[in-house]
């Protein structure tokens, strides 16, 4: 049995009394004991975020990672190695954002993968579609690519140890959402592009949706057989509304 998943993607936001606001307000969230909770604040904020969740059930997370496992000469970047010893268990690897915008290819995004779980930290691997490619009735095809990248390089093995976010670019910070059928048509074909590799692999990986998940919303989409939680963005940054989203996950 797969145990739900919902993790808080910060982005870029927060000051060191925002982050602390919205830590205590985590700290009092009464959460569902099945489900495993995670945040990802900016990297400055990482220390802070872990001292005012101590003794929380809350993992937490980096969004980025080196393509270098080790600490070294490589300026403005932040190692799997630093980020373990600093206490991080995720990493968030190929968000949309750093694919479209810093211009990420997959070839650097497998480096990052391969150089987190070098050092133990598990990657929350983002894959998914921009509008004009689900217009053209590409989805599939984009997210089965970026979904093989990694299985050619090291097996589809490496997925034991992952966990997979689809999340539609036209969905993010948009307030557009997949409906939950449109969101489980994809997950159950990522989940199918697994299985036919490694049944065992498939059936117990985490498959989160992401893209303007709300505590409106949320019981809906988790309610789909192959979304195992959520990668939620805006509403995270909420404390109450953050607790609402994984009270859904928990039901």
């Amino acid at each position: 049995m797969r145990r739900p998943m919902v993790a808080g993607n910060w982005k870029m936001h927060g000051t060191r009394a925002s982050v602390a606001e919205l830590t205590k307000g985590l700290s009092n969230l009464a959460l569902p004991s099945g489900v495993e909770v995670a945040v990802f604040p900016p990297a400055l904020f990482i220390n802070q975020v872990i001292d005012g969740l101590a003794g929380k059930e809350i993992t937490v997370g980096a969004q980025n990672s080196a393509v270098q496992p080790e600490q070294g000469a490589l300026t403005g970047e932040i190692s799997p190695e630093q980020l373990v010893e600093a206490g991080c268990k995720l990493v968030l690897i190929g968000h949309s954002e750093r694919r479209q915008i810093i211009g990420e290819t997959d070839e650097v995004l497998n480096r990052k993968f391969a150089a987190a779980q070098a050092k133990g930290l598990k990657p929350v691997l983002c894959i998914g579609e921009t509008l004009e490619e689900r217009e053209a009735g590409k989805t599939l095809e984009v997210v089965g690519r970026q979904l093989s990248s990694i299985i050619e390089a090291f097996g589809v093995k490496a997925f034991a140890n992952a966990v997979i976010a689809y999340e539609p670019v036209w969905a993010i910070g948009t307030g557009l959402t997949a409906t939950p059928q449109q969101a489980q048509d994809v997950h159950a074909a990522i989940r199918g592009q697994l299985a036919a590799e490694d049944a065992e692999v498939a059936a117990k990986v985490q498959l989160l949706y992401g893209g303007s998940v709300k505590a409106a919303n949320a019981a809906e989409l988790f309610g789909m057989p192959d979304i195992d939680g959520g990668l939620i963005g805006g509403a995270s940054l909420n404390a109450d509304e953050f607790g609402a989203i994984c009270r859904a996950a928990g039901n």
